[in-house]
């Protein structure tokens, strides 16, 4: 079958990949309908991991189960499904409290504690889903049912299911941002989107949203009602302050360790790395924060970068300014999205028409685009937000 596999830097390519089987009896074999291009992606693409050539990219897939091993009871041939970006088995003692991003028992290869993904390094030996076809381990734990039809009017937002908007959603919650607060979101990137449109939803009283790229900063001013504060034309903690004239009840960090540092070449209109300052956001978050307010970090930070900047940074450790966190008394949530604990109520939001999250999706297309759009999404191309591929 067709795949996305990673060659090395900056390389993917539509290769022929082994397809999937039963290897165990609680699996079961997807054909895929729809799997999403992820900026966590983007990291491995970028040489920023250890990813060795040879990865099958995709951690955001749903489709149609095609086969299902005889240990499965739930999930018949023919249900349409999506899966968490996180392989989970429903039964440590993680999985029992929820925390199925941190499961114990499915990374035997020891890149992270806990915790495993599909087409991700070091999360664990499982095959991602930019491919034809995906094997489901624990399958009737990891797979949720879908109502309809496939490629129905709800794909699109279905497919978000996986990642994007179960993790802006957890940017919220982490914040512990409640109905009437205000709230700013750093990054206007897929997740951010859905962070600012998970706040309306939630109904924040007031939402901001900064990021450098006016049609991101546009697009959720229209779908969130969210204040677009643009870091290129000034500090964005002072603009915020100056709007709101306070400082914000929660924040979100929905950008991560490639943060750019908004005083160093200011005006620049490409991406550029050097630029980069992996502590930026949350020190301006910090700043911007109410003392006692609290701060949902769901951008992606790494115990080692190979593409840094500087030998700390290389190591993961950060330049916070912990000494205004600490006498500003502030709490901050970490980690990545324990989906299973969003994805049902967010499903039903979506099937029932209270929410509609497919406003982010600016490409859906075939297998065979993938290297091309993994480019322009790389050089942060206005008109590439996130990308639906069709297998």
């Amino acid at each position: 079958m067709k795949g996305v596999v990673y060659h090395g830097e900056h390389h993917v390519e539509v290769d022929e990949v082994e397809e999937p089987t039963i290897e165990n009896p609680n699996d079961a074999i997807l054909d895929i309908t729809t799997t999403c291009i992820c900026g966590s992606d983007l990291h491995m693409y970028e040489g920023r991991t250890d990813a060795e050539p040879g990865i099958v990219f995709g951690h955001e897939n749903m489709g149609v189960i095609e086969e299902v091993g005889e240990g499965v009871s739930d999930l018949e041939v023919g249900d349409r499904v999506v899966l968490p970006f996180n392989v989970a088995c429903g039964h440590c003692k993680n999985c029992e409290e929820g925390k199925t991003g941190f499961c114990t028992n499915v990374n035997p290869s020891g890149g992270v504690p806990a915790g495993g993904a599909y087409g991700y390094v070091g999360m664990g030996p499982y095959q991602g889903g930019q491919a034809e076809k995906l094997r489901i381990p624990y399958a009737d734990f990891n797979a949720l049912k879908l109502p309809g039809e496939p490629e129905d009017e709800y794909e699109a937002s279905f497919a978000l299911l996986a990642d994007i908007f179960p993790t802006g959603w957890h940017g919220t919650e982490l914040a512990d941002l409640q109905p009437g607060e205000s709230v700013a979101v750093f990054g206007a990137g897929p997740v951010g989107q859905m962070a600012a449109y998970s706040a309306k939803i939630k109904g924040a009283s007031k939402i901001y949203i900064v990021d450098r790229v006016e049609s991101r900063l546009d697009l959720a001013a229209e779908h969130s009602g969210a204040v677009p504060i643009n870091f290129e034309e000034g500090d964005p903690v002072e603009q915020i302050l100056a709007d709101y004239g306070d400082e914000v009840d929660k924040g979100v960090d929905a950008v991560g360790y490639q943060a750019l540092d908004p005083e160093t070449d200011v005006g620049s209109d490409a991406y550029d790395a050097a630029r980069e300052n992996p502590a930026v956001v949350l020190n301006q978050l910090v700043d911007v924060v109410k003392p006692k307010g609290q701060l949902g970090i769901v951008g992606l930070y790494v115990p080692s970068d190979p593409g840094a900047q500087n030998e700390m940074a290389a190591q993961g450790r950060l330049g916070i300014d912990f000494g205004d966190l600490f006498e500003k008394g502030q709490k901050l949530g970490t980690g990545q999205c324990d989906v299973k604990k969003y994805n049902r109520y967010l499903r039903d939001l979506i099937a029932e028409d209270v929410a509609d999250p497919s406003f982010v999706v600016t490409h859906e297309t075939g297998l065979d685009e993938a290297p091309d759009l993994y480019e322009r999404f790389d050089n942060r191309d206005e008109d590439v937000l996130k990308v639906l591929l069709k297998p």
